[in-house]
């Protein structure tokens, strides 16, 4: 069993150059939280903050990442949680799992996009002007308020 770690967090514009351990650097300006990883292992971890990725919550007093953290492109391959400054540590997950996670983020990233486009498009076609009723000129339209013509 790994040791509980108790994270502290810094709220910065820019990632700092020289990241000290357990410590998760939030830059709500760019999206991003990052961190040494957990594992001692020394490398950097960047979580992308947005709909499609993580999402971090803070209560005031503390900071958690929503879902967890897998860092499967490094050779140490860990798997934790972060919750209200705790790491908590996650079971590690086969190659399959892996593959598995990520198709299925791909597959969230992509019906989101696709449901932005929809709602696009469905603003951008409530703002065009309807084809049936034609524009009418300045003139036009003078003369028919002259006329008392409200149609």
């Amino acid at each position: 069993m790994k040791p509980e770690i108790v994270l502290a967090f810094e709220f910065v514009e820019f990632i700092p150059d020289k990241l000290n351990e357990h410590t998760l650097y939030i830059s709500t300006t760019y999206g991003t939280a990052v961190h040494k990883c957990f594992c001692g292992c020394g490398r950097e971890v960047v979580t992308p903050l947005s709909p499609t990725a993580w999402q971090m919550t803070f209560d005031g007093v503390s900071v958690s990442l929503h879902p967890s953290v897998g860092s499967w492109s490094l050779p140490c391959q860990s798997h934790y949680i972060i919750s209200k400054n705790r790491v908590v540590w996650a079971p590690q997950w086969t190659k399959e799992q892996i593959a598995r996670g990520q198709a299925h983020e791909a597959q969230a990233r992509e019906r989101y996009f696709e449901t932005v486009r929809d709602e696009r498009s469905d603003v951008a076609a409530r703002s065009t002007p309807s084809a049936d009723k034609p524009k009418q000129s300045f003139w036009g339209r003078i003369k028919r308020w002259f006329l008392g013509d409200s149609t």
